[in-house]
């Protein structure tokens, strides 16, 4: 199943790169939402060595993810593999210059099942992929505006 959104900014695509990129920024995020992170790669520089043990409760069931940098290519592009006990999951944020001053974010998320539990989730999700579309949107959105300071 794939997500996507783009996020128009009045900001340079560098910028929005780095604020984005902050990966210290999502680590606080992530914690602060009530998931247990853990660096792989204690590496101060973003790249592609980088690395997370995340976990979290879903649904009442405790989850662990691992993810992991694949692809840090300033301004362009930032991409994230990672692996769940249900799912293979791709993220992928994409950084356009539409002038010196603007740029658009396109962030696209997939999620591959690995087991047929996972599979039957699916198909149960796609039902409703209206409605989580719309709700995976307004997450990134406010995401990018709570590390760019509402540029958005």
């Amino acid at each position: 199943m794939k997500f996507s959104t783009r996020i128009d900014t009045d900001l340079a695509a560098e910028q929005l790169f780095d604020m984005v990129g902050d990966f210290d920024a999502l680590e606080r995020t992530l914690i602060g939402r009530g998931a247990s992170v853990k660096r792989i790669d204690p590496a101060q520089d973003p790249g592609i060595t980088m690395g997370w043990k995340i976990g979290f409760d879903w649904r009442g069931k405790a989850r662990r993810l691992l993810l992991v940098v694949n692809r840090f290519d300033r301004p362009e592009q930032i991409a994230m593999a990672g692996n769940s006990d249900a799912l293979d999951i791709t993220v992928k944020a994409t950084f356009v210059a539409l002038s010196r001053t603007k740029s658009r974010l396109i962030f696209e998320t997939e999620l591959k099942p690995r087991n047929m539990r996972a599979r039957l989730m699916m198909q149960t999700a796609k039902l409703g992929k209206a409605q989580l579309d719309r709700r995976y949107a307004r997450r990134i959105e406010e995401y990018v505006r709570s590390v760019t300071g509402a540029a958005v």
